[in-house]
């Protein structure tokens, strides 16, 4: 019978033919049919069909013809055959010999050309059926044939099979080589984005994933060497089709549209001069905007039935997936950035006008990757991964950051630094910790320790730093590299990971180079303020490894140590005091390393550790304190328009004083340190302390602090009147702070004070250093006035007498005074302003010390005995002193010499009562205080008491009776030799001694009023 039938095809009549082959077609429908007539088909069928194919001139003929070809194509032998007769052509590298046979393709590419819609969707159909078996072996076949190229023409229809044949046709002959050797893409880009554009208008879901699917094909497959876009136009149509499809409301469109997004999104596509940045930009942010608008709210599982919770995860699934191809797409755009780098005709758009504004350039795109990163990127991802955590994502998402490192190296430090205060570090933790154990996840692995790394160096080396660390930041490097991958820990992993101590010589490096990389990132993590690791048991770690490397003898690099010291001082307030072996490893660290710079972090816990500590900051807190104010700005602090110009500098940097402060307050090893930088810091140091001190004065009126500052004072001022020992004495700044420092540590002293060798010291230095001003050096003036004036104002009467003795003794400074009271009278002539407000107030103090100056002179009758008595008891008493500090045998010999009875005979006065003058009783008082026996003034001290007997002690003065009191109590308590009369006679008189006239004290009170110091008697004055 088949003999019979396929004779039916050597008929001329069509009609006959055509039965023929739907009686065939029917036959090769069922398999078993089609294996048994295997060797028929071969032998007597096939070339009968194919040339019956190639003739058939009648629709019904050619129709059914199509439709056997279908069912044959079906089999792999029958395709086989049918392509061997086509392959002749191909294989002898002569097209011109298909004509000579019957080959396929010219029959299927006769029906492409015909305008039957039917006839060109089963000849793409056929074409596709063809491919599906072997692409790589028939694929060329068809390219040879020209097919492509009639392909492409076709989808200019309206049909969407004919579109969905020809996509699916063109999708198989992209896996040869060939197909874009020959530039069919190039030739044919134009026909697939007119197509794709027509098919996003409709409502046919597979066939607008097809035709994306092609595209994002041809996009990856694309040869380097070719370009795909002819010129902008073209490549801006791509753009527009592509943000069509990626605001598909269909998520499965949209995410074929991302695909062809990040395939688009590479150097060879969009490198044409000039390149549109614009457009790429245009194209991310849709992108990225698409994944913002998906619904990512949070759900509960325990309120959902079973049902709903699949699909739920399905709909979670999908997003993932479509938020996956968004992120390849940006991390491609981000790469693409970063290559354009090299490229100096990819770095601006050449064809900008000279002087309009560059906006489509490398740079504005590169600020927009980082916005966009910043706005869209990172919030997306994060608010998906509160609902489900894939690793695929992560990893693209982790690799991303990485790149966008590389992209604005000026603006890494604060990338990094905003990616580090949301917790990145903790985020690629947890991730390498969950994901990455063992061998899993390794491409994600590998993502989130080179963000690490990337990260963590860019962090360390933005941090503050004393000297050049490049040596320092390639051994960090190293030392990441090497032991991030291995780092796939928990926090509570990490933490005892810290802790082990090992005795295996084999693992120890590993294990310190572990311990090591922890510490950094855990530093950096809290320098950061991302403290994701318990303190009180990262404290303990850190001292289980202070321990570990005291009693193995290791020393960690200072950059290490460093992570130490700033993490125990992160976390000292949560923990307690840390015992003497974790302090000793601490010190023989240290002195190991010698440079404290190096380990050095300008941080107030930093400072605060080394001070908490007398183990570390007799050791080390001169040191310390130098570095920290190094490091401080205290132009922030000084300048009025600091507040304006840059608030969150001047914030840090008034906070960094008030922690300061508080450091000081209570602490006066401290304090004291800080007067010894006075002493031996640079120029630049010393300004800041002497700041840091006023202000500590300001806000503290502790007495005792006064007194120990009052005492370095005297040492601070030679130091600095040494340095500025110029006639002309040219503002210095530093010892401009020191005269007002002197002076509010006096005004601290709200009580009456007797003066000591001390105050008188002082004062010497800064009546002379007047002495040395001229009238237009009011900054030098004001304070040292100020303070003179407080010395004659707050203090005893005796002492007030001792102060307008040396003053008076001063010609330098009185003539100063005459000539600063002079300006005076040349203001009162001018009828222009002659002062400033400075000018002013010196003229204010000038007159206040004048005025005190005249009427102590009047009140006390300072006459020029009276001074030269005063200046010989005073210079006397100062002499004593200081003798009896350095040794106190020399002070009690000098004080025994009999001279000294010549001289108290010689300020006698003869007079009566000429005992109870204040200057007798205070020499008396001294020689008693200071000699061992008081053989030699027996008599004197007997007159003075039977004189004050005598008199009537009421009509005593007030310096009188004050200075007899003082003699008194110096002969109850001293080493004098009195019988009993004498001893109830000293206690009669203390009891007897009138108070002093509070009319008549010269303790009224100080105030300061615009930087001039006036007693507040003379403001009622």
């Amino acid at each position: 019978m088949m003999e019979h039938l396929v004779t039916g095809l050597t008929y001329p009549g069509e009609n006959i033919k055509a039965a023929v082959c739907y009686l065939y077609g029917k036959l090769y429908s069922v398999p078993s049919a089609a294996e048994r007539l295997c060797v028929h088909f071969t032998e007597r069928l096939c070339d009968l069909f194919l040339a019956t194919l190639k003739n058939a001139q009648a629709r019904e003929l050619q129709l059914n013809c199509i439709g056997l070809l279908r069912q044959l194509l079906k089999y792999d032998y029958c395709v086989s055959v049918i392509m061997s007769y086509s392959r002749k052509g191909v294989d002898s590298a002569s097209p011109e010999l298909f004509e000579g046979d019957h080959p396929l393709p010219l029959m299927l590419k006769k029906l492409l050309l015909s305008r039957d819609e039917i006839l060109q969707i089963a000849s793409a159909q056929c074409i596709s059926a063809v491919l599906v078996h072997s692409p790589a072996k028939y694929a060329s076949v068809f390219i040879h044939a020209d097919i492509p190229e009639f392909l492409f023409e076709c989808l200019f229809c309206m049909s969407e099979i004919l579109i969905w044949s020809i996509y699916c046709c063109l999708l198989l002959l992209t896996e040869e080589q060939l197909f874009f050797s020959k530039c069919y893409t190039v030739y044919g880009i134009e026909p697939i984005l007119r197509s794709l554009k027509e098919i996003l208008l409709l409502n046919n879901t597979e066939l607008q994933k097809q035709g994306l699917l092609l595209f994002t094909e041809i996009l990856k497959r694309q040869p380097v060497e070719i370009k795909l876009f002819a010129n902008n136009a073209l490549f801006r149509d791509a753009i527009n089709v592509l943000l069509e499809a990626v605001h598909s409301p269909v998520l499965e469109v949209a995410g074929e549209g991302m695909k062809a997004v990040a395939a688009i999104l590479r150097r060879d596509h969009v490198n044409l001069p000039p390149i549109e940045y614009g457009e790429l930009q245009k194209l991310v942010e849709g992108v990225l905007k698409r994944c913002s608008d998906l619904s990512l709210a949070p759900f509960n599982r325990r309120f959902m039935g079973q049902l709903r919770g699949r699909h739920q995860n399905k709909a979670i699934s999908q997003q993932g997936q479509f938020l996956q191809s968004a992120l390849e797409s940006f991390r491609n755009a981000c790469r693409l950035a970063v290559e354009c780098q090299n490229d100096p005709v990819a770095q601006e758009n050449a064809f900008t006008a000279p002087n309009s504004e560059k906006k489509d350039t490398l740079k504005s795109f590169s600020e927009f990757l980082m916005r966009m990163c910043d706005s869209l990127c990172i919030p997306i991802v994060m608010k998906y991964s509160e609902r489900a955590v894939r690793p695929a994502l992560m990893e693209i998402f982790i690799s991303t950051l990485s790149i966008l490192f590389s992209i604005m190296p000026h603006i890494c430090k604060n990338f990094s630094i905003k990616l580090a205060t949301c917790c990145f570090i903790r985020l690629n933790l947890e991730l390498k910790a969950k994901f990455c154990t063992g061998q899993s996840n390794p491409a994600l692995n590998q993502a989130c320790s080179s963000f690490l790394h990337s990260m963590c160096l860019s962090l360390h080396s933005s941090l503050e730093k004393m000297a050049d660390s490049s040596q320092e930041d390639q051994e960090i490097s190293e030392l990441l590299q090497k032991s991030l991958p291995q780092l796939n820990f928990s926090v509570l992993e990490s933490l005892s990971l810290l802790s082990e101590t090992t005795d295996s010589c084999s693992l120890d490096e590993t294990l310190r180079n572990h311990q090591y990389s922890l510490l950094l990132l855990f530093y950096i993590a809290f320098s950061q303020e991302d403290r994701f690791v318990p303190e009180v048991e990262l404290f303990s770690a850190i001292r289980s490894f202070l321990l570990s490397v005291q009693d193995q003898g290791d020393c960690p690099p200072p950059y290490v140590f460093k992570a130490v010291l700033y993490l125990l001082a992160s976390s000292q307030d949560k923990n307690e005091t840390l015992d003497l072996a974790s302090l000793s490893a601490i010190r023989r660290i240290l002195d190991v390393i010698a440079d404290l710079s190096l380990v050095y972090v300008h941080h107030p816990l930093m400072l605060k550790f080394f001070l908490r500590y007398p183990e570390l900051m007799k050791r080390f807190g001169h040191c310390i304190l130098q570095l920290w104010f190094s490091c401080e700005d205290y132009s922030q602090i000084e300048s009025e328009e600091a507040v304006i110009s840059d608030p969150a500098v001047f914030l840090q940097s008034f906070h960094n004083l008030n922690s300061l402060l508080c450091m000081l307050k209570g602490n006066p090893s401290a304090l004291l340190m800080l007067l010894d930088l006075i002493c031996f810091s640079t120029s630049e140091v010393v300004h800041k302390v002497l700041i840091t001190l006023k202000t500590f004065l300001k806000l503290n009126e502790d007495i005792h602090v006064c007194d120990l500052l009052r005492n370095q004072f005297l040492q601070i001022l030679q130091k600095l009147l040494v340095e500025n020992s110029s006639s002309t004495l040219p503002v210095n700044q530093n010892l401009l702070l020191s005269l007002n420092l002197l002076f509010l540590v006096q005004l601290r002293y709200i009580k009456e004070r007797e003066l000591d060798s001390t105050d008188f010291r002082l004062l010497h230095l800064v009546s002379n250093l007047c002495g040395k001003c001229s009238p237009a050096d009011h900054e030098i003036l004001q304070p040292s006035l100020n303070f003179l004036y407080w010395s004659l104002q707050q203090t005893t009467p005796s002492s007030q007498q001792r102060v307008v003795a040396m003053l008076f003794s001063n010609t330098a400074l009185l003539e100063l005074l005459e000539k600063v009271i002079h300006c005076t009278w040349i203001a009162a002539s001018s009828s222009e302003p002659t002062f400033s407000s400075s000018g002013e107030a010196l003229l204010c103090s000038a007159w206040l010390l004048t005025a005190s100056l005249l009427t102590q002179q009047h009140a006390y009758s300072a006459e020029r005995d009276l001074l030269l008595s005063q200046s010989v008891t005073g210079c006397l008493e100062v002499l004593l002193a200081y003798l009896q500090s350095k040794n106190q045998s020399i002070a009690c010999h000098i004080a025994s010499q009999p001279w000294n009875k010549f001289l108290l005979i010689t300020l006698l006065d003869g007079g009566e009562n000429s005992f109870l003058q204040p200057e007798i009783l205070r020499l008396v008082a001294i020689f008693i205080r200071y000699q061992k026996t008081t053989f030699f003034f027996q008599t004197e001290i007997s007159r003075i008491l039977e004189n004050a007997a005598n008199s009537k002690l009421t009509d005593l003065s007030d310096v009188t009776v004050s200075t007899l009191r003082s003699f008194l109590l110096q002969v109850q308590s001293g080493t004098c030799q009195m019988d009993s009369s004498q001893t109830a006679s000293v206690q009669i008189l203390l009891e007897s001694l009138p108070s002093t006239s509070q009319t008549h004290s010269t303790h009224q009170g100080m105030v300061c009023l615009g930087g001039v110091a006036v007693c507040l008697s003379h403001i009622r004055d």
